[in-house]
């Protein structure tokens, strides 16, 4: 879907001055103890194979605790300045669409990942600050914890901050088989009393 941004009614928010503080510096970012993905290609493969997404497209996506996508939307991002508070207000509109908010917990205990894909190279651009910015907000007002913020390029993919990255899939590549692209099912945990009963009923 397209999803378009509405001038802001305050003066003071639509200021170059303002704009420029609505984003956050790779440094910034990296200090801000953002949780690292166990496998972030599964993570990306997996949106990439759901959502089939081209340049301008932005995947927002909510993990559970083991890092399960349980709800993810799409939406195309029409030619704009690079504003956090913008962003944030989209990615905010996204994640009430498909996911109840966790604000009455008091600690979150689902994380929501961005994968924003554009053309040029994958080095920082004041555009992926002010994602980054975005996602933050978002995610508190939404009670979720903050998590990756990836690109998706014509060269791959790469988890910003973190220095993790691939060539596939990238913005030019066919989507991998959904089967490849979702994580294999977890093998169930042995022992314990249930494990016991089990064992003697199959030795009868």
């Amino acid at each position: 879907m397209t999803f378009g941004f509405a001038p802001s009614s305050a003066a003071s928010l639509s200021t170059p001055a303002a704009s420029a503080t609505r984003l956050l510096e790779p440094a910034e970012w990296a200090a801000a103890g953002i949780p690292l993905l166990r496998n972030p290609r599964e993570v990306v493969s997996g949106l990439h194979a759901r959502h089939h997404p081209g340049p301008a497209t932005a995947i927002v996506a909510v993990l559970d605790q083991d890092e399960r996508v349980r709800a993810s939307a799409s939406f195309t991002r029409r030619p704009a300045p690079a504003d956090g508070w913008m962003f944030r207000n989209a990615l905010l509109s996204q994640l009430r669409r498909v996911v109840p908010h966790d604000l009455r917990r008091r600690t979150p205990v689902r994380t929501a990942v961005l994968l924003c894909c554009r053309d040029g190279d994958a080095r920082w651009t004041e555009e992926d600050g002010a994602w980054m910015w975005g996602l933050r907000d978002a995610c508190t007002l939404h009670g979720l914890r903050c998590g990756a913020y990836i690109t998706l390029t014509r060269d791959g993919w790469q988890v910003l901050g973190e220095g993790r990255g691939g060539r596939r899939p990238s913005t030019g590549s066919a989507p991998e088989p959904f089967a490849t692209a979702e994580a294999p099912p977890r093998i169930p945990r042995t022992g314990g009393a249930a494990s016991d009963v089990l064992r003697r009923a199959a030795a009868r």
